[in-house]
């Protein structure tokens, strides 16, 4: 029995270092830095919260290089918070750690936005007849980053037209969109709009959202009905307007009759 076990007792010693040394190298963990957000859009002209930290015990120097002016906020050992001021362009922020004479860094990647604050609707024309064509533009100067912006053309909460503007330039800063319907008798029951919709969620943020004012259209059926109706308004306008007229042309034809007697009456006194 003695002899069956000696052979597999004699590995065993060197299997327990082994799996020692296995366990002591995979409790080192790697000098890291982390910074907080990653990546984040930002108003223009705002300030920005960025954190710095490390898992390093007792690191050494550390901080954060940005081209723009910042303030260090509050430290410990393994972290910092700095105030980044007037952010007005797309930046990239790189937070810093030395750690036994190691350095690491990670990089923030910052975009600047600018909302949609205006969002113009036109609509022509507001009278129309039934079956014409309408033709909608929505427009929004001054938003940025312009392929985060869709625009859609809504008739109620009925989506009518949406328009996305991806592959736009980073210098372009306004956006448009036309759309031409025609009109039907419901129309009138509704508002139109335009809803202006910045999505910068893949950039840190949030979707902002700005809505043009509400657009009513007058629709008009010119059937034989519809016909008889306008020319019996027209007609009783028209006779307002003649009998207002002669009224008019009596009291001054009066008025004027009775001065002419007066002057009469004078002349004939002096005589």
């Amino acid at each position: 029995m003695l002899l069956e076990m000696a052979p597999f007792g004699c590995w065993g010693l060197p299997a327990a270092l082994l799996t020692l040394l296995c366990c002591l190298g995979s409790s080192e963990t790697a000098f890291e830095v982390y910074v907080w957000p990653e990546r984040v859009a930002v108003k223009y002209g705002e300030s920005l919260k960025i954190n710095c930290s490390t898992n390093c015990l007792q690191p050494g120097t550390g901080g954060l290089e940005t081209p723009l002016s910042k303030e260090l906020l509050d430290e410990q050992a393994q972290w910092k918070q700095f105030l980044v001021h007037n952010v007005t362009k797309d930046t990239v922020m790189c937070c810093y750690f030395t750690c036994f004479e190691k350095q690491a860094s990670k990089v923030a990647n910052v975009n600047v936005f600018y909302p949609p604050k205006e969002v113009l609707l036109n609509l022509q024309p507001t009278w129309v007849i039934l079956g014409g064509s309408i033709t909608m533009e929505c427009r929004v100067s001054d938003v940025a980053p312009l392929e985060k912006l869709t625009l859609t053309l809504l008739h109620g909460n009925k989506t009518l037209h949406k328009k996305t503007f991806e592959g736009a330039t980073a210098d372009s800063k306004d956006a448009i969109t036309t759309h031409k319907i025609t009109a039907v008798r419901e129309m009138g029951k509704h508002n139109f709009s335009c809803k202006a919709e910045l999505d910068l969620r893949s950039l840190g943020n949030s979707i902002i959202c700005n809505v043009s004012e509400r657009q009513m259209v007058n629709v008009y059926d010119p059937t034989p009905g519809n016909q008889m109706v306008i020319i019996i308004t027209v007609v009783s306008l028209l006779l307002l307007l003649f009998v207002t007229s002669v009224v008019l042309c009596f009291v001054f034809g009066q008025q004027w009759n009775q001065r002419r007697r007066g002057t009469y009456r004078v002349q004939t006194g002096r005589a």
